[in-house]
């Protein structure tokens, strides 16, 4: 049965200087994310776009989310085929093209999670757990780009 959830949150920009929009350069890209019960995430723009370099970007939210959405898919189903993690961890990176026209894309996001198991014996069973854990990935179902994993061997 399907069903339906729905998200909220408030995206202030703060980084009017007293004159708003009036140039390229006169404003900031600063802007305080804020959903209800939580602590504000400070955000910007990309450095290239004249953002701030201590505040996550939309890029960044991005791949934030891909790889956090793996993450919580993947135990999920490890968990139903009776593979038990006990670390895991990810280095997340992805590629982002702007075209001359000022617009851009993702063009692939690439997650290399590194899955620490409770028997080493399951490893070939939890590295291809990474497939079926990409198919529920709700993040991944929404993007018009391919997100691959490639699982690296944990740090001994």
């Amino acid at each position: 049965m399907a069903s339906e959830h729905s998200y909220a949150l408030e995206a202030e920009w703060t980084g009017n200087r007293g004159a708003g929009t009036t140039g390229y350069r006169d404003y900031g890209r600063t802007v305080v994310l804020r959903v209800d019960g939580k602590p504000d995430l400070l955000a910007s723009a990309d450095t290239p776009f004249r953002g701030d370099a201590d505040r996550w970007n939309p890029e960044e939210l991005l791949l934030a989310a891909l790889a956090e959405c793996h993450l919580l898919s993947y135990l999920h189903v490890a968990v139903k085929h009776g593979v038990v993690v006990t670390g895991y961890a990810d280095e997340a990176t992805g590629q982002m093209v702007v075209t001359p026209d000022d617009a851009g894309h993702f063009t692939r996001v690439d997650l290399h999670p590194r899955v620490e198991l409770a028997d080493e014996s399951q490893r070939a069973l939890a590295d291809s757990l990474h497939a079926e854990a990409n198919r529920l990935c709700f993040i991944a179902n929404s993007v018009n780009f391919p997100v691959h994993h490639e699982p690296v061997a944990p740090r001994g």
